[in-house]
């Protein structure tokens, strides 16, 4: 195999890892809660529809959520027990969703799929789609589709890069399930009939580029430790050297981008004849007790998740779903573990920034930083006069909503969360004419 340095990207920040807090604590089994509250969107597209019922008994690994379209995922039991609701409720993040609520009976009786007669590409895709299988890095896409270009690829990239601070569970497992890594990329190799492997990893974890030093097949590189490196365009173009033109995607240039743990739930379905029911997640930050790395049942809820690790210290000022940078500020914590969450960080006031917004003050630090090269001021600034138009001649849409801009801001403008405003106006705008 080849261990090299890959390509460098110009602009970005860079930012206080914070990852020591959690990067030794290997990852712990959390034992399912007494209640799950088991979301029936936890991707992009349509949600899932329930296809059991109030008073229905039901097993671990039982499809209790239908996809409903082309872009939609299955949606499974992560317990045994009963069905004793399906309510609409607002959750942590403020979004309205409809869960699928389970006691838990504590029996932990699981179905399993069948044993797949042959591994063709095909039914290893059905496989995939069957276990409601998404992008686990935070984008939701249903990855089957993913696996169905329409014109050939030549190369699949696989995503170690996870430079969001105080994260660590693509690192953990990149650490304690190497060989199961190795197992999912050759089937997504054999899916997309694609002979190349490139796996970027931050510098910053040597630990991890060792771990997959004895694949001959597999071509690493490191990367500069550097934000927004997990981006799909920039991580291609580092390992790769291809460049995603603007308005177009990985597979456009002959690329297919898959996360770690994505990597790890397409291997369980094929090879363990598991649907997804579980994720891997950190809980860090300076107002957790205890920081930990956990596998954690779907439908676990945030409460549970942090009484788990200790409780808060008392300091909280902001808990984050996700990583501080492209994570979500949660109004509460009425929120309950799903597919796409990679960590819940608690952060003391010292640690983030709540002071109140001013006036731009037209630095242009925000373009300065801005990984896309977006003027992301004028952006913000053609949303709040409801110049949607405009907002789109500046690029708003081509944003990756990473925080790059805010992050520096001395004026603390809201800006990402403006620009992703302005990102769905403009939608809206489209979609009425």
């Amino acid at each position: 195999m080849s261990i090299r340095n890959g390509k460098n990207y110009r602009y970005g920040i860079h930012v206080p890892d914070k990852k020591s807090l959690s990067s030794e604590q290997a990852i712990e089994v959390m034992p399912a809660p007494a209640k799950l509250y088991i979301g029936l969107s936890q991707h992009i597209g349509a949600p899932a529809l329930p296809i059991v019922a109030v008073g229905d008994k039901v097993k671990k690994g039982q499809m209790i959520g239908e996809a409903s379209g082309a872009i939609s995922a299955n949606v499974y039991s992560s317990v045994s027990g009963t069905v004793v609701g399906i309510e609409d409720i607002v959750n942590g993040l403020g979004q309205k969703i409809k869960y699928i609520v389970i006691e838990n009976d504590f029996k932990n009786e699981e179905l399993l799929f069948d044993d797949l007669t042959d591994f063709e590409a095909k039914t290893l895709i059905e496989r995939i789609k069957l276990a409601g299988i998404v992008g686990l890095g935070g984008a939701g896409f249903p990855t089957a589709v993913k696996l169905m270009p329409k014109d050939p690829l030549d190369i699949l990239v696989i995503n170690g890069a996870e430079c969001e601070p105080y994260l660590n569970c693509d690192y953990r497992l990149m650490l304690e399930r190497t060989e199961d890594i190795y197992r999912g990329i050759i089937y997504l190799k054999k899916a997309l009939n694609i002979e190349k492997v490139v796996v970027g990893i931050e510098k910053n974890k040597p630990q991890a580029i060792e771990a997959f030093r004895r694949f001959e097949d597999l071509d690493v590189v490191v990367l500069k430790k550097q934000y927004p490196m997990g981006s799909e365009k920039h991580l291609i173009y580092c390992t790769t050297g291809k460049k995603v033109p603007t308005g177009k995607m990985p597979f456009d240039v002959g690329v297919c981008v898959q996360n770690i743990k994505t990597v790890i739930a397409c291997y369980e379905a094929i090879e363990k004849n598991k649907p997804l029911t579980e994720i891997v997640l950190t809980v860090s930050g300076e107002g957790i007790k205890n920081p930990k790395n956990l596998k954690v049942a779907l439908g676990t809820p945030f409460k549970d998740i942090i009484e788990y690790c200790g409780g808060e210290t008392g300091e909280t000022a902001k808990v984050i779903a996700g990583g501080p940078m492209m994570g979500r500020a949660m109004i509460s914590l009425n929120s309950f573990a799903r597919k796409t969450d990679s960590g819940i960080i608690l952060l003391r006031a010292k640690d983030t920034s709540l002071a109140s917004p001013t006036n731009c003050i037209s630095c242009g630090v925000c373009a300065k930083n801005c990984p896309m090269r977006l003027m992301p001021m004028y952006i913000e600034q053609s949303f709040l006069a409801g110049d949607y138009k405009s907002a789109e001649k500046y690029g708003a849409m081509n944003c990756l909503e990473c925080g790059s801009c805010a992050f520096n801001c001395p004026a603390k403008r809201p800006l990402v969360q403006n620009i992703a405003h302005s990102k769905q106006k403009i939608k809206e705008m489209k979609q009425n004419g």
